[in-house]
């Protein structure tokens, strides 16, 4: 059994250890768990009497303090709750009265910096126009998340605006909170939107984190950090109080190291909100996820093999094959599909574009016309004459996409509408019939390629991505680890129809369980710092 504060004691020395160096051995006996820990471990050590809430929330502070401030300084937490502790103590003496919420119980939590909570801290995008946005409410999503038990940790770093603000964005980047670095080489991206979320769950400084995505914001994160990602169903989670880029786009999901402990958070925050009419079929979808996991569950199941298209890397190739392996030994039919062309998935990105603009400049205006007094920008129009005027804002980057929304005309315009249902009928027609054809439950391909390098100059390579297709449909996606390249992290994409999250939870449970592939980082500068390169580079 663990000695109590054991779990704390063996973070805490983890945390000012030197990235990547060997931590010190704790006694055989105390075992202690490490800060890369799952929920599910954290729960029975809690169980135990092992640890306690508070020991976690205290543990993962430290952390943050030497690894995300100082140390690499990831700057993938940008504010902290500071309610978190006393919070963990209520939730502890809950536990010693018998009283348990559920599996996330104690848990700590990091929301990305797009969703409100009542803590205390302001909700920015990662804008320093919203630094004043202290709304003193909490979003629905985060209301469900408290009433199961867990504890908001605090705030992550994001990409500024979700990434709506430049074509020329970097991914992770903020006025507010600067760049997110990527725990497993510094150098490289955590890609973008929810970068923040992906990399602290990565580096071990928080147990689970919510992210958002309209297109790629949870999925590319989590692949290039190496964690699971779900971005579910459109309208299975509430986006009341969360900073809008589309309603018909626009979703949290859990960014977690398990698929159990994505599933534990879905099963929390799913559900109908009537604020959000987009939810109104929510509560009849929900499922009890985590009870859902099985690990035999792709025996028999027919599988749709997606290949990439666009911006092939052999080494992720390679490991796909040996994911698709590891699929077929756990006794999936593998079926090869043809996916739409290059022509067909740019039309429909197009459309999605120009789509977009419409709903931003739509949503965000009504969501700035309803924050605080004290945020002084009311409206787009107000926000790209404060970027105008603010350096820090524009040094990297400037606001293209803000200005081109700024003359779109209004989300009730004819031409808006059919091509918003062009896209998504297009993008519904897509997935369905590669279903549908080859009769296969779920679509896999490589999440994409690894991390590439941050260059503010000449921006960074992509990689492709699967994330367009189930974004405009609407329908769920789920990333899971599936192996490396070179130490860089590469995921495998589940893709199913609408409301298919507990299946596609199962099946990448049962893939996980099968492969264990995620690794932990080792916060390298580069990945020319690995032993094998060093020797290749500089050999006298």
């Amino acid at each position: 059994m663990l000695r109590p504060l054991a779990f704390a004691a063996a973070l805490a020395a983890l945390a000012v250890a030197a990235p990547g160096a060997p931590s010190a051995q704790a006694p055989a006996q105390t075992r202690p768990l490490s800060p890369f820990a799952s929920g599910a471990e954290q729960q029975a050590a809690m169980a135990a009497g092992a640890t306690t809430s508070e020991d976690l929330v205290r543990a993962y502070l430290a952390r943050i303090a030497a690894i995300d401030r100082a140390g690499p300084k990831l700057n993938s937490v940008l504010a902290l709750n500071p309610h978190a502790l006393a919070d963990a103590r209520k939730l502890d003496a809950e536990r010693r009265a018998g009283h348990l919420r559920g599996p996330l119980h104690g848990l700590p939590v990091l929301l990305k910096d797009n969703i409100e909570s009542d803590d205390g801290t302001a909700t920015t995008a990662g804008s320093l126009a919203m630094v004043d946005n202290v709304t003193g409410r909490d979003a629905p999503l985060v209301r469900r998340l408290t009433d199961a038990g867990a504890v908001i940790l605090g705030k992550a770093n994001l990409s500024e605006w979700a990434n709506f603000r430049s074509t020329r964005s970097i991914s992770g980047w903020t006025g507010v909170a600067g760049l997110v670095r990527n725990p497993y080489s510094l150098d490289r991206t955590a890609c973008g939107s929810s970068a923040g979320s992906g990399a602290a769950i990565a580096a071990g400084l928080a147990t689970l984190a919510i992210g958002t995505e309209t297109d790629g914001s949870i999925t590319c994160p989590a692949a290039a950090n190496g964690v699971v990602g779900l971005k579910p169903t459109v309208g299975l989670v509430s986006r009341t109080y969360v900073v809008p880029i589309s309603p018909e786009q626009d979703t949290p999901g859990p960014m977690t190291r398990t698929v159990a402990d994505a599933a534990a958070m879905l099963t929390a925050i799913a559900g109908s909100d009537p604020l959000d009419p987009a939810t109104a079929q929510a509560n009849a979808h929900k499922a009890d996820y985590l009870a859902g996991l099985r690990t035999d569950a792709l025996r028999g199941v027919r599988v749709g093999v997606l290949r990439m298209t666009l911006g092939r890397s052999p080494q992720t190739d390679a490991v796909f094959e040996t994911a698709l392996a590891a699929l077929r030994k756990a006794g999936a039919v593998l079926v090869e599909v043809k996916g739409p062309d290059e022509a067909a998935l740019g039309q429909i990105g197009g459309a999605e574009g120009e789509a977009l603009r419409v709903e931003f400049k739509a949503s965000l205006n009504a969501y700035l016309a309803a924050t605080p007094a004290k945020v002084k920008t009311r409206s787009l129009d107000d926000l790209i004459a404060f970027n105008a005027h603010e350096p820090r804002e524009t040094l990297l980057f400037g606001q293209e996409i803000f200005e081109q929304s700024a003359k779109v005309p209004p989300i009730t315009d004819p031409t808006y509408l059919a091509g918003r249902a062009k896209a998504r009928k297009l993008a519904r027609d897509a997935l369905d019939r590669m279903l549908a054809d080859d009769n296969v439950e779920v679509l896999v391909g490589p999440s994409t390629g690894p991390a590439a390098i941050v260059d503010p100059i000449d921006g960074s390579r992509s990689l492709g991505s699967y994330s367009t297709l189930p974004a405009v449909s609407g329908y769920p996606h789920l990333t899971v680890p599936m192996g490396n390249v070179q130490g860089l992290p590469v995921n495998i994409s589940f893709i199913g129809p609408a409301w298919s999250e507990a299946r596609l939870l199962a099946l990448g449970f049962a893939f996980e369980q099968a492969t264990h592939a995620r690794i932990d980082p080792r916060f390298l500068p580069n990945i020319w710092a690995r032993p094998e390169y060093a020797r290749v580079f500089d050999p006298r």
